[in-house]
């Protein structure tokens, strides 16, 4: 029988956070206590770009984003938002998407799995992601499970599941 597997990776649905951002905006558009404060939200080549003319409203304005990727299920883990900085007369905040998981994070999720998991589980680093491997799938069942329950400091999701 061959073995079964699955891989961990940390993707994020460009598309889920176009509509999140649309959202936002629309709802930044919208709101009285944002009306006359010149606040906007936009993609700024590879990062999002938050800026309205005070500080406060500018962290509302990353704050309404926050939720509206929370209700699109992307994880806020994948976020990776800037402080504040004047620019003239406005305030910005830079944010961009973490993807992909970095050498040192997959080989403490190598770790954990061997340490933690049940035996004759191999788990290998394949670029930016890790590939689980047994014989069992009820194994790789516990390991989804461990890992669930584990808090890492970027999003994981199972794919490839065979």
């Amino acid at each position: 029988m061959a073995d079964s597997s699955f891989d961990i990776v940390s993707k994020v649905e460009r598309q889920e956070v176009d509509n999140a951002l649309n959202q936002a905006a629309k709802e930044i558009s919208q709101r009285y206590d944002f009306r006359g404060v010149d606040a906007s939200i936009a993609w700024s080549g590879e990062r999002i770009e938050m800026r309205a003319n005070a500080e406060e409203r500018v962290k509302a304005v990353l704050d309404i984003f926050q939720s509206k990727l929370v209700k699109r299920g992307i994880s806020l883990k994948a976020l990776d938002e800037g402080e504040p900085q004047a620019s003239g007369k406005e305030y910005k905040i830079f944010a961009s998407l973490k993807e992909g998981i970095a050498q040192d994070d997959a080989k403490k999720i190598a770790k954990f799995i061997r340490d933690e998991g049940p035996k004759g589980v191999k788990a290998q680093v394949q670029g930016d992601e890790l590939r689980v491997s047994s014989k069992s799938r009820d194994h790789l069942q516990e390991i989804i499970a461990l890992l669930k329950g584990k808090d890492f400091d970027f999003p994981v999701q199972f794919v490839n599941y065979r």
